[in-house]
């Protein structure tokens, strides 16, 4: 990736050798298992001292995390703040199993744990990796990239959850604790500043209002510029983008009227108002050739020059040369800005009865989130298309968990049984346009895609349907043997694109309810002996309501499928003769036939979708649940055994533009594809459960000065529910091998360790090796009638995207004290060493991230019980260039139509020619924060 590739130079060995040094690091850090940053502090500096236990509620009890017989990290609010986390993406840093990267919008975010997550920006999909906030399930990642505020710790429990927290997760769960209320007074804040215009204003404040009441009140204000500077056809500066504003205010109330009873009430509300997110070009490169041997990269590129005459402009330059995304400079259409804003807020209560033999939790929320994103979604100058202002995602969710646990037995058995019903509304509407100059972009597209034939045509640009121009086209496909009669129909189809502009969705509105009830339950049992047994078991019920509204505003796609008095006279006709056995003559010819109607009518299968009204219903019902056998030999030493079953609900894709894609697509089957919708095709948006069996052994130790956690995992997931963009639409579709065999596996190791030689001082790092790979043979459904979407042809025994094979993560913080007066210094450094892997899950070699090193900084000085601090900090201190996801630019490619010249991508893949983009990870960030605390 240009200079980012150079900066960083990371290559193979060396990425090997950097998770290697970071293995030999003794630490997991990140919190695992250690006392927080403020205790070690205040701690005195003997040589006795000993890594203290987090008390973690991983098992819905209050347990030291290394008697916890499944892999978990904790991360506790010392090391966030350290490491300068204030939104779970930040938690990447100090987590190899982890990786949180956001997409389209700030509302889009993706975690994956493992290797394994749903890609975002598509809101029928509920996330693999479930995020809660304390007790609380949040309907999308998404909801959960905001400020967090104070944070006591954050609990990362990986492989399947679901016998123990309200919502099912097949690949792992997020736990969030905010700071309760103190009957202690207490307050404090932290004043920051930094390049790119940034600052940060944050106080808390608690103390008891009774005896019997403690209430406290966070507020977070958040302000930064962008990263990407928009630049007009001179290079003139326009602004930037991808910038920060937000807003958080969370309060709480706790009454503890005795010690059997006590209340916990959250009201939190997030604003973000954000020009949130602009997208850079990757890769321009057109590679021709009959094969991958004989490919040479063009030095110019047909659908840039395109762009270039309808006004776009490339920052640095229209060549596949030039092109360096870390210059971070793009040019869009004017007037339509990225605009990204969000409202996030509800509330729950918590409450917990002691009966004595029993204790009883209630867990009651309400929230409600809204998104608005909108701009320019061809992420060029020319207009092709947007979404309007007025699209937006809501989510309202009300939930109930209930909860009893206690002891029988001697103590010997620790029940806990439990019910959950979730209900949640989701309502979007979703506007996407053509722009005005999509018609003449799409024609011009066409022609220039199949090849020999009317390659001259381009110098028409962009008006390729000039009356002279087509007269030539018809000359030149009756010369390569089309049949006269047939050529009008297809300069007929090209001058009816060409005048397309500025039409699609007019108030398209989509919405769907979903319930979920659950019972669960998760029991320990002692054996003697240092053996232990646990046992969980759950089953959920989810039924979802699926209806929509489409309305269409674009005459073009009727006007292309008009028959004329003669048959075959249609460009549907042509097209399906592309594909006929016996029928070479059509050639170029047909393919053009197929292109024009699918440019005509992208996402707008027939003209019956305007005022089509959808509605479909699903049930489904569901065993998970899990054993564990775990075995203490010696104190402070721990092994298991566990086995889990993980499931996650189906759904709908609410993407119109599959509505009526049943696996077939317009190459094969035009006529099929360009059918007229109706309300049977809903159950074509449907995806079905995702479930995984997991297996996993580990090791935990823990005692002084150490502490090690070691485990080794297998994770078989059937119906996977994958989504891709293949540069036209979103396609869901789940994954299985063929012969029920498991569509995606991920197996590998993990270790995190953790040192303290000194009471101020503590190393820390941690390892993941992770292989998640698709079956050899893929099918679509698991009885194999659904064939695997065409766009995933490079899934068949590959790494999964986003799942890098190693990640190392390392930390060492020092606090040594100076001199007599109660002073404290403060040196922290924090790493994450990542293998390369591909960022877009159709798995196109373009979109492959090299390896790279992130690094964090913090140097400070502190009073006397750290009343007040100074610290200097940067974030990527290396400036380390990668990008999050790099994805087929909307609309950029030459499409079906071309035949004759293909683009030959990286490894010797053959694709046609496509554009890529990428939203970039952030550059290096600096600055000084003031804290305070009283």
């Amino acid at each position: 990736m240009g200079r980012g590739a150079l900066r960083t130079g990371i290559s193979r060995a060396a990425m090997i050798a950097a998770v290697a040094a970071v293995a030999t690091l003794p630490g997991t850090g990140h919190a695992q298992d250690f006392v927080t940053q403020d205790q070690r502090a205040e701690a005195p500096g003997s040589a006795d001292a000993e890594i203290s236990e987090i008390i973690v509620t991983a098992t819905l009890r209050a347990t030291p995390l290394s008697t916890v017989p499944m892999a978990v990290s904790a991360i506790d609010g010392a090391a966030m703040r350290n490491s300068g986390a204030t939104d779970i993406r930040q938690l990447n840093q100090l987590a190899p199993s982890l990786l949180v990267s956001s997409t389209g919008s700030e509302a889009n975010a993706v975690a994956r744990i493992r290797g394994i997550g749903t890609v975002g920006d598509n809101p029928g999909l509920e996330s693999s990796v479930g995020v809660f906030i304390d007790g609380v399930y949040r309907p999308r990642t998404g909801a959960a990239l905001t400020e967090l505020g104070e944070v006591d710790r954050v609990e990362l429990l990986r492989g399947p959850q679901g016998t123990l927290f309200g919502r099912n997760a097949s690949a792992g769960l997020i736990a969030i604790t905010t700071r309760a209320p103190q009957f202690e007074p207490h307050a404090g804040g932290d004043l920051s500043a930094g390049n790119y215009a940034y600052w940060r204003l944050a106080t808390h404040v608690t103390g008891p209002l009774s005896r019997t009441v403690a209430a406290s009140l966070d507020a977070v204000i958040v302000r930064r510029d962008g990263f990407l500077e928009r630049v007009d056809r001179a290079g003139g500066h326009l602004g930037s983008t991808n910038d920060r504003s937000r807003e958080l205010v969370r309060g709480q109330l706790l009454f503890r009227p005795d010690d059997r009873f006590s209340l916990r009430l959250i009201g939190d509300y997030t604003h973000r108002n954000e020009h949130c997110c602009g997208a850079v070009y990757t890769d321009l490169t057109e590679e021709t050739g009959a094969s991958a041997a004989t490919a040479v990269p063009s030095a110019s590129n047909r659908i840039v020059t395109l762009l270039g005459k309808l006004g776009a402009t490339f920052p640095n330059g229209p060549t596949p040369a030039s092109q360096d995304p870390y210059e971070r400079r793009i040019s869009i259409t004017p007037g339509r800005d990225y605009v990204s804003r969000v409202e996030d807020g509800g509330v729950s209560a918590q409450a917990v009865l002691d009966l004595g033999d029993a204790r009883v939790t209630s867990v009651t929320a309400y929230r409600s989130y809204r998104s608005s994103d909108y701009g320019d979604y061809d992420y060029s100058g020319a207009d092709l298309l947007y979404r309007d202002p007025g699209t937006y995602r809501q989510f309202v969710n009300v939930s109930q968990e209930l909860r009893a646990q206690g002891k029988a037995f001697g103590g010997r058995l620790d029940w806990l049984v439990g019910g959950y019903y979730g209900h949640e509304t989701l309502n979007l509407r979703d506007n996407i346009r053509f722009g005005a100059d999509y018609g003449r972009f799409a024609t011009c597209r066409l022609l220039a895609g199949v090849g020999a034939t009317a390659s001259g045509l381009l110098a028409l640009a962009p008006d390729c349907a000039a009356p002279a121009g087509l007269a030539g086209l018809s000359a030149q496909l009756v010369g390569g043997g089309f049949p006269s009669a047939l050529t009008p129909i297809i300069t007929r189809g090209l001058s009816t694109l060409a005048a397309l502009g500025d039409a699609g969705d007019v108030n398209n509105r989509y919405h769907q309810t979903s319930e979920t009830f659950a019972l669960f339950t998760h029991d320990i049992i002692t054996l003697g002996r240092g053996l232990e047994l646990t046992l969980g078991l759950r089953h959920s019920w989810d039924a979802k309501h699926f209806s929509a509204m489409l309305n269409n505003d674009n005459a073009t796609c009727a006007a292309l499928q008009t028959r004329g008095p003669g048959a075959p006279d249609d460009l549907v006709d042509i097209a399906t003769m592309a594909n006929a056995a016996g029928q070479p003559l059509f050639g170029n010819a047909a393919a053009l036939a197929g292109g024009i109607l699918t440019l005509g009518c992208l996402g707008n299968g027939s003209p019956t979708l305007n005022r089509l009204m959808l509605d479909d219903r699903m049930r489904h019902g569901e065993f998970s649940g899990t054993a564990a056998l775990s075995w203490r030999p010696a104190d402070g030493l721990m092994l298991y055994a566990s086995y889990a079953r993980g499931y996650k609900a189906g759904g709908y894709n609410l993407d119109r533009f599959e509505l009526g894609n049943r696996g077939i697509g317009v190459a094969v089957s035009p006529t099929t594809f360009f059918a007229p919708r109706m309300n049977s095709d809903a159950m074509t948006l449907g995806f079905q459960p995702e479930t995984v069996d997991s297996y996993e052994v580990g090791l935990k130790f823990h005692r002084g000065r150490v502490s090690v956690n070691l485990a080794g995992f297998r994770q078989l997931f059937r119906n996977f529910q994958l989504n891709t963009f293949n540069g036209t639409s979103f396609v869901v579709q789940n994954i299985n091998g063929s012969k029920q065999e498991a569509g995606l596996v991920s197996q590998g190791g993990e270790a995190e360790l953790a040192l303290m030689p000194r009471a101020d001082l503590m190393l820390a790092g941690g390892i993941t090796y992770v292989d998640a790979r698709f079956g050899d043979s893929l099918v679509g459904s698991a009885d194999g009638t659904v064939p695997l979407d065409p766009a995933l042809f490079l899934l068949p025994g590959s790494r999964a995207s986003n799942a890098p094979s190693l990640v190392g993560t390392a930390s060492a913080t020092w606090t040594p004290a100076l001199g007599g007066a109660g002073l404290s210094a403060l040196l922290h450094l924090d790493g994450r060493a990542t293998s390369s892997y591909i960022t877009g899950s159709d798995l196109y070699p373009e979109k492959r991230q090299p390896g790279y090193v992130l690094m964090n900084a913090r140097i400070g000085l502190r009073g006397r019980e750290q009343r007040w601090a100074v610290e200097f900090w940067c974030q990527n201190l290396l400036d380390t260039d990668y990008a999050q996801l790099t994805f087929s630019s909307p609309l950029q490619g030459s499409g079906p139509a071309n035949q004759s010249v293909a683009q030959l991508g990286r490894g010797g893949t053959v694709m046609t020619n496509q554009l890529f983009s990428a939203y970039l990870g952030e550059p290096r960030t600096y600055g000084l924060t003031l804290r305070w605390r009283m």
